[in-house]
């Protein structure tokens, strides 16, 4: 990878050197040492010239890079190809390769992809498409080693050899019977250590851990990274073997998670294009109805701020607290919601630790409300009364918003804590109940709180 953007400037600046002098084998032999992803990488600048940087490849750097681009330079280069060169490209893809691309492309560069792919390409790719979306046989590619129990070593080696060049990963093979039950797996260390003859059914390992074709693919991206496996099996309601998940797959899914949480985190719909490609027009979609509901919800505020509007009149100087108050607030409830969404994606925390979470949290937030309250205290007898001159910081005043601070954090870090529990309960995203509206809750909570305690001891 590159290192540095300068790095990255002095490459793309060779690659338009050597194109604009027609230096093609000398480029050619400049990019073999470089990694897919790195061509990948600077084919993003490229733009009209990336065509030719890719047929300059080796056919299966080529097909390594190709999986690596983005879909719009993907669909650029599927336009430019000739049959055979698209016919050559997709011999070279795997399966789950060729299935994440039909699904990124427009219809006629679909009709065009399944015209060229051979009838048992065709085949796969349309198994795998019938499952639903989110679904772990969505990402599962069907090119594995497969492996018969009353095989011998040596027998096993030779059908590896013989069909593992075009298997997604050959370092884990799966043992089965003429129904395709899965009955165990086996790792090409412990065959390369056998005997000859020995029998796979002997030597497999029976304890095996699988996933489902209907399970949610981030449960099955969790699981590889929980039991740090190479490959998962994916089999059928009835046990049978129909493909595996490979943790590049895996990390694909834990990428496109993660993005999504953090935009519904940020009160966003979520994307699936990187921020420079989206366009303005997408991005405002994608923002504006979240920003729409939490202005309308902050209405809550502005009645009670209106409801005590004749309290206010009469000890001003509560109103520049308000702010303070209702950031700190919104903050408490924010690292609170974080840790907890957290929490659940990895599953440390499940609706049935409810009342663990919020007895951990209330206590939390008793030290952190004093902590802060009594930071407050002085901060406002020391700045605001002595250094600032501004005689209406009273003790009094000072009380009613120390008080308040510790409510505050009590409510809101009470409130973030559960809200994700609920909202994953209910089978919503709990990323939905993040910063922004449990800001907005915690906002009229604070100040509700803040009101009753100036009426209690101000008498106002």
């Amino acid at each position: 990878m590159f290192e540095l953007e300068n790095e990255r400037a002095e490459l793309l600046e060779k690659i338009e050197e050597l194109i604009s002098r027609k230096r093609y084998a000398e480029l050619r032999d400049f990019l073999l040492p470089m990694e897919a992803a790195d061509i990948a990488s600077l084919c993003a600048n490229l733009d009209e010239k990336v065509p030719l940087v890719f047929r300059l490849l080796p056919k299966e750097l080529a097909a390594e890079v190709f999986v690596e681009l983005e879909s719009d330079e993907q669909e650029l280069l599927i336009l430019s190809f000739s049959n055979t060169e698209l016919k050559e490209v997709l011999e070279e893809l795997y399966l789950d390769d060729t299935v994440d691309i039909v699904e990124e492309m427009p219809a006629n560069v679909v009709k065009r992809i399944l015209r060229h792919s051979d009838p048992e390409t065709r085949r796969g790719i349309n198994e795998i498409l019938k499952y639903p979306e989110d679904s772990t046989g969505s990402i599962m590619t069907t090119e594995f080693v497969d492996l018969k129990a009353a095989m011998t070593v040596e027998g096993a080696l030779k059908r590896i050899r013989r069909t593992g060049l075009d298997k997604e990963t050959i370092n884990v093979c799966y043992v089965i019977d003429d129904n395709r039950h899965l009955l165990g797996v086996l790792s090409l260390r412990t065959l390369l250590l056998a005997e000859e003859d020995d029998i796979i059914g002997d030597i497999m390992d029976r304890n095996f851990i699988s996933v489902q074709t209907l399970d949610d693919q981030e449960s099955t991206a969790q699981a590889l990274s929980k039991y740090d496996f190479l490959a998962l099996p994916v089999v059928d309601t009835e046990n049978r073997l129909v493909g595996i998940v490979t943790v590049d797959d895996a990390m694909d899914v834990i990428e496109e998670e993660t993005t999504e949480d953090i935009e519904k985190m940020a009160a966003m719909l979520p994307s699936d294009k990187p921020y420079l490609k989206t366009s303005v027009f997408e991005t405002w979609k994608a923002r504006t109805p979240w920003l729409m509901v939490l202005m309308l919800s902050a209405t809550f505020t502005g009645i009670i701020l209106t409801h005590f509007e004749g309290a206010l009149m009469s000890c001003a100087i509560l109103t520049s607290f308000v702010p303070m108050l209702s950031g700190t607030g919104g903050n408490s409830g924010t690292q609170a919601s974080t840790a907890i969404i957290r929490a659940l994606s990895l599953g440390e925390v499940r609706f049935s630790d409810t009342l663990q979470v919020l007895w951990k949290e209330l206590r939390v937030s008793l030290c952190c409300g004093v902590c802060l309250a009594a930071a407050n205290f002085v901060k406002m007898m020391l700045v605001d009364r002595w250094l600032l001159h501004n005689p209406d910081v009273t003790p009094m005043v000072a009380l009613v918003v120390c008080c308040t601070l510790v409510g505050t954090v009590l409510c809101a870090k009470l409130v973030g804590c559960s809200l994700p529990i609920l909202a994953e309960k209910l089978g919503f995203d709990p990323a939905v109940m993040a910063s922004p509206f449990i800001s907005t809750i915690v906002d009229a909570l604070s100040l509700l709180i803040y009101f009753r305690f100036a009426t209690l001891l101000l008498g106002i």
